[in-house]
């Protein structure tokens, strides 16, 4: 596909053609395009994705629109999204070999990325919609998110280096744009794309009327404009994850940037939080609790693996300017309060962003099927008051919860309260 050729959308008509002369293409599913299998199977906010399916092989191509896919051409967006997500792909390839799909071919100007299909993967938030079960799943995740952390951060990088990739990433200036309004400011009024479930209206005034609750999320926002701790996934929930009942890759980077560390692992968890509330909309008392308490162990390995990963990164691959060897382990001072200081600043930051997730997925534009797919809407809305609630404490008191049993405890309370 030649580059200086302007900007189109695919379509399954069009794409064997635009594709048919690529060897990292044809090399893999076969030079015969007439033969391939095109279906579009895109169900995301913002892209166009198809299964490219040949005799010896199957693809996975993605293409960003030039706008919001969810609202239409009255919201654009810059195609360089998808320059974004190439490039975090590579990173998080390069800093937790394994975790996310190969890329085989990318094109800039058409905004298309080629990469391996995942199969027989499936999402996980429909796995956990479903109730099945993934092993290995807390330990993937965790491990990914100590990984990308620490290796993006000056705890690692060269400063060079690390300047060099925050002032790139900068430039990924819309879609934090969509993070910084979405999630940290419109769930808190009436903005003009919200949207909320029928019966919900007490708890989102409890919500919008607290002062208290409003600032700290300010604060919270003002460290996700102003801290450029490590790269980010950026939009890292159980819609970005996809599994086997064995495997775990990550998926969808494109909102990749320079962030709080615990950003990404504040929203996964947040999304674990909500699959677990949203339990009593999809299965019957025989296999609830059961799976609540699945759901539950997971969070906990998810968070015990993060930090066992990050204090193994800390005591080996401590290479950058911050806390530098020559302070402590030089002096045979050890450097193990330092380390202890840094994972309380993670999770505190990681415990407003999972508040925050809680809420903005309930009232903002952009919901979860957790709770979307349940038809019954009092069943629902009484499920989401719990779920706002509790991401109303977390925020309150991030500075005060002091471990993921606390978290777990807070859940198991929610979990049998009534709010509406």
């Amino acid at each position: 596909m030649k580059d200086d050729l302007e900007y189109e959308p695919l379509t399954p008509e069009t794409l064997p053609g635009r594709l048919k002369n690529l060897e990292s293409v044809t090399s893999l599913i076969g030079n015969k395009s007439e033969e391939w299998k095109v279906t579009e199977v895109g169900d995301g906010n913002l892209n166009l994705v198809f299964v490219v399916e040949g005799k010896q092989a199957s693809l996975i191509v993605k293409q960003a629109l030039p706008y919001v896919r969810l609202v239409g051409d009255s919201w654009p967006l810059p195609l360089s999204r998808s320059f974004f997500e190439h490039e975090t792909l590579c990173r998080q390839a390069i800093r937790d070999p394994g975790s996310v799909p190969q890329i085989y071919y990318f094109n800039k100007k058409q905004a298309i990325i080629v990469m391996e299909m995942l199969s027989p993967h499936v999402i996980l938030r429909k796995k956990l919609i479903a109730g099945e079960y993934v092993n290995g799943l807390g330990k993937t995740l965790g491990n990914f998110c100590a990984r990308t952390a620490f290796r993006g951060s000056d705890l690692s990088l060269a400063t060079n280096d690390k300047k060099k990739d925050t002032a790139l990433f900068q430039g990924n200036v819309e879609l934090m744009a969509i993070t910084e309004n979405l999630i940290f400011t419109e769930p808190y009024f009436e903005a003009e794309m919200n949207h909320h479930t029928d019966g919900l209206e007490p708890v989102v005034k409890t919500l919008r009327s607290d002062v208290s609750l409003k600032q700290e999320v300010q604060h919270m926002l003002v460290k996700f404009t102003s801290n450029t701790e490590t790269l980010l996934h950026g939009d890292l929930h159980s819609g970005s994850v996809m599994c086997t009942d064995n495997e775990t890759k990550i998926i969808d980077p494109e909102f990749g940037f320079y962030g709080p560390m615990g950003f990404d692992i504040g929203m996964l968890i947040s999304n674990f939080l909500m699959a677990y509330f949203s339990q009593p909309g999809h299965r019957t008392e025989n296999t609830l609790e059961k799976y609540q308490n699945w759901i539950l162990s997971i969070i906990e390995e998810i968070y015990s693996t993060f930090i066992s990963e990050f204090s193994n990164l800390w005591r080996n691959e401590r290479h950058g300017i911050l806390f530098p060897k020559s302070l402590f382990e030089s002096q045979g001072h050890s450097s193990e309060g330092a380390l202890n200081g840094v994972l309380d600043h993670i999770w505190s930051d990681a415990l407003g962003v999972c508040g925050i997730e809680m809420h903005r997925r309930i009232l903002s534009l952009a919901h979860n099927a957790d709770f979307e797919e349940i038809s019954d809407l009092k069943t629902r809305a009484e499920l989401e008051a719990r779920n706002l609630m509790m991401g109303r404490q977390l925020i309150l008191e991030r500075n005060q919860i002091k471990d993921i049993q606390a978290i777990q405890t807070l859940a198991r309370k929610y979990n049998s309260e009534k709010h509406l």
